[in-house]
């Protein structure tokens, strides 16, 4: 019910106030203040019903709330509490919180007493941390500098890179050091980098990258390319290679005859297969002989064969005579 719950009839044949009316309690938003903030705001279109509460606070620096914090809708239409204001901090109500956070050393001691506005200390920084200012101040903004403390550099780990100067476990604020590439990575001249007052290595964007070039083709067991080496290749250009005389280019995936350049990487796969030899020394401890032309010496490329015969009055315990070459590998059978 909005009005008053009794009228009277006065005596001008009037009532002393108007007919109430009923319908739900809500009360008015009667503050214009644009530098303070409601909570749990209601929509503007919408009145603000009974038991509905606001919360506020102040938009801006140095401001601070004159009045209750929270008000409530009652069930009268009134609110519990006028509404606050924001006001300006006099000068001597402005004071500066113990920097707990910024890595000072003994806070609660070197920030003790008095911490008003222009207030001076002296203070100390935590292991690892570097002071950014001799004293730090107490102004409208907080402590300063921003930060009072400001955190050192670790060492920075360089993947395929070498620290060449400068090198050390812990770094102040504009400590250098300077790392180089390993061969095969850019840059290849040293890099130069700066610890700055974030506890940051300034200069790492150029970090050690592949090179896009390779260098000379690398050697391959049993054999060797069969072109003039150059001392640099781009990217996607080959090499082939040829294997020694008697050797088998394996040419089964994934080997082949070619190393590619990727992005200064040589990719590929190559094999040379070894032959095998027969002595005549060794066919006479198996009481062997060649079943073909007499030589000192015999060789067998690697899936080649090699036909033997048993000397006169002797026999082959089961092994056969002919025998294939698996990289350099072959079974001899013994005549007896």
């Amino acid at each position: 019910m909005h009005g008053q719950r009794t009228i009277e009839c006065l005596s001008n044949g009037k009532w002393d106030y108007p007919y109430p009316k009923c319908g739900d309690v809500t009360c008015l938003l009667n503050t214009k203040e644009n530098n303070i903030k409601m909570d749990r705001f209601p929509d503007f279109e919408c009145p603000v019903k009974s038991g509905y509460n606001l919360t506020f606070s102040c938009n801006g620096q140095g401001l601070i709330l004159k009045g209750q914090r929270e008000i409530t809708c009652q069930s009268n239409g009134e609110w519990s509490s006028p509404f606050p204001k924001c006001e300006g901090k006099h000068t001597e109500e402005i004071t500066c919180e113990t920097p707990y956070d910024q890595h000072v050393h003994y806070p609660y001691y070197y920030f003790s007493g008095d911490k008003k506005l222009g207030t001076i200390k002296s203070y100390r920084c935590d292991s690892g941390y570097r002071k950014m200012a001799e004293e730090a101040t107490c102004t409208r903004d907080g402590w300063t500098p921003k930060p009072l403390c400001a955190e050192m550099c670790a060492a920075p780990n360089i993947p395929n890179a070498e620290i060449v100067r400068g090198q050390r476990q812990k770094y102040g604020i504009n400590s250098r050091i300077e790392y180089k590439c390993h061969p095969g990575f850019e840059p290849e001249e040293p890099v130069q980098i700066t610890c700055d007052y974030q506890g940051q290595w300034t200069g790492l964007r150029q970090q050690c990258t592949v090179s896009e070039k390779c260098g000379p083709p690398p050697g391959v067991n049993d054999a060797d390319t069969i072109e003039i080496t150059k001392k640099e290749y781009n990217t996607g250009e080959r090499v082939e290679y040829s294997c020694f005389n008697k050797y088998t280019l394996d040419l089964h995936p994934p080997f082949s005859r070619h190393l590619t350049c990727v992005q200064g990487e040589w990719r590929g796969n190559i094999r040379c297969l070894k032959p095998c030899t027969v002595t005549v020394e060794e066919m006479e401890r198996r009481g062997l002989e060649l079943a073909y032309a007499n030589r000192q010496k015999m060789f067998a490329p690697h899936d080649d064969h090699i036909t033997l015969m048993c000397k006169r009055g002797k026999v082959s315990g089961g092994v056969p005579l002919r025998q294939k070459c698996n990289d350099g590998e072959m079974t001899l059978p013994v005549c007896e």
